[in-house]
């Protein structure tokens, strides 16, 4: 059998000096989210020269002496022309040091569903305040919502600092209050740093003005903080996309399983159970970019060969037999709701994880979060667009899902409408937040022909 240990440790090393980072930016409307990361794309050398010189003809025509370094993320005409973040905006970027997929995200109330999306595979959030106004309502919300989603890195900028003469005693008050507030959260780790990104004060580089402030830049924060590429610990969970079986002549008896592993190491030879049916096997081999290896890890996608003829198919969980999650139809579930219909108890629902999907009905809606304070509004009835609560699911099949806590990928969901695709719901399995108290009694829900379970 090929060695293990010595591609495994060869690929850590590469991956310390070129790892990605997924990170969100968050805060209240004109806090200056684009307008950071537009100067994040300036300064760092990574905007192109014609969207530069868009970036002032535009500028320029509004009658400004300087480019609006915001619009190189609000591309939709719509922002353009209110001067508002209002789509999740995607920017890719590179420094010798690390890459980076950054989201930026809007700042209203009514968009929170929007800053979900772009937190949900964020490894770090940055969350911005005015220094002039400190800690708001909408600050509160996108730390709840960072906590919520188990984003493990959170940074405080403090921006506009030039508006508030730089004072440190500003900075250290507002630091306080966002700190022992998130820390309340549970968000394990909170790093506050005081910028200007209109003047790129501690952006990428330091500020000439804050020689009271000793830490990072947000560049080199980004750079340095540790990326959640747990290889070697995290349970191996591979969903099966495609059944590959050419039955050709120079193959005549191959039959491999396709997917991207999504945690964990695979290896020949290892113990392997087939979820939701519990057959067992044993990695025979695994093929990857059209040879074989002896050893795979997340995100690689491949192609896993077992020793023995199952009978496996798409949405299948293949994963360890000494770690293999429990298969339910019953879940539980924190969710936000992303739709503008509402989702109402007794609706019937598709619910996709990870490559499987299933008949599904909406047991119970037992609380809804009230995000300005944390509380519960128990039982409901249903959900509204952005709203974030409880609810109980009941699917026509068994699946393998894992606690959203110990894998994101693994632990969560989406309902979508059966009648034209929709996406109703995003839903991190077992993520309690908040009080549980005062939920209702789960409601009875007639059964309809076809979705009797």
């Amino acid at each position: 059998m090929p060695s293990t240990t010595e591609p495994y440790a060869e690929f850590a090393g590469q991956l310390s000096a070129t790892t990605l980072l997924r990170f969100a930016t968050a805060g209240s409307v004109d806090d200056g989210k684009s307008t950071l990361v537009g100067r994040l794309l300036h300064d760092s050398k990574s905007v192109l020269t014609d969207q530069l010189e868009a970036v002032e003809r535009v500028s320029l025509g509004r009658g400004q002496d300087t480019p609006d370094l915001a619009l190189l993320t609000d591309g939709l005409r719509a922002e353009r022309e209110q001067g508002i973040t209002i789509d999740v905006a995607y920017r890719y970027f590179a420094t010798p040091r690390r890459r980076f997929i950054l989201a930026d995200t809007p700042g209203h109330v009514q968009y929170t569903r929007n800053m979900v999306t772009g937190a949900s595979t964020a490894e770090l959030a940055v969350v911005l305040v005015d220094a002039r106004n400190g800690v708001v309502e909408q600050t509160r919300r996108h730390a709840a919502v960072a906590a919520l989603l188990r984003v493990p890195h959170v940074v405080l900028a403090v921006n506009k600092m030039d508006l508030v003469d730089y004072a440190e005693p500003v900075f250290a008050a507002i630091a306080t209050e966002f700190t022992a507030y998130a820390a309340s959260l549970g968000v394990p780790e909170i790093t506050a740093i005081p910028i200007s990104a209109l003047a790129g004060d501690n952006v990428v580089e330091p500020s000439a003005h804050m020689d009271w402030y000793g830490g990072p830049t947000v560049l080199e924060h980004l750079e340095t903080v540790p990326a959640s590429h747990d290889l070697a610990h995290c349970p191996a969970r591979f969903p099966v996309q495609y059944v590959i079986r050419p039955q050709s002549a120079e193959h005549p008896d191959y039959r491999g399983y396709a997917g991207q592993i999504a945690s964990g190491v695979l290896r020949v030879g290892d113990a392997v159970t087939v979820l939701p049916s519990g057959r067992t096997s044993t990695i025979e081999g695994i093929d990857a970019l059209g040879s074989s290896v002896g050893i795979a890890w997340s995100p690689q996608s491949v192609t896993v060969r077992l020793a023995d003829d199952l009978d496996v198919s798409r949405g299948d969980l293949i994963v360890p037999s000494d770690d293999a999650p429990a298969t339910t139809q019953d879940v539980e579930a924190t969710v936000c709701h992303v739709a503008d219909r509402p989702l109402t108890v007794g609706q019937r629902v598709l619910l996709k994880h990870t490559t499987r999907t299933v008949k599904a009905i909406v047991k119970d809606i037992p609380s809804r979060l009230t995000l300005d304070d944390l509380s519960q509004h128990p039982a409901p009835g249903q959900l509204v667009a952005n709203d974030i609560g409880r609810v109980k699911v009941r699917t026509a099949e068994p699946i393998a899902l894992d606690a959203y806590a110990d894998s994101r990928r693994t632990g969560s969901f989406l309902l979508i409408d059966p009648a034209d695709g929709t996406t109703l719901t995003a839903g991190m399995a077992g993520a309690a937040f908040g009080a549980e108290a005062g939920q209702a009694p789960a409601a009875v829900v007639a059964d309809d022909a076809g979705w009797d379970f």
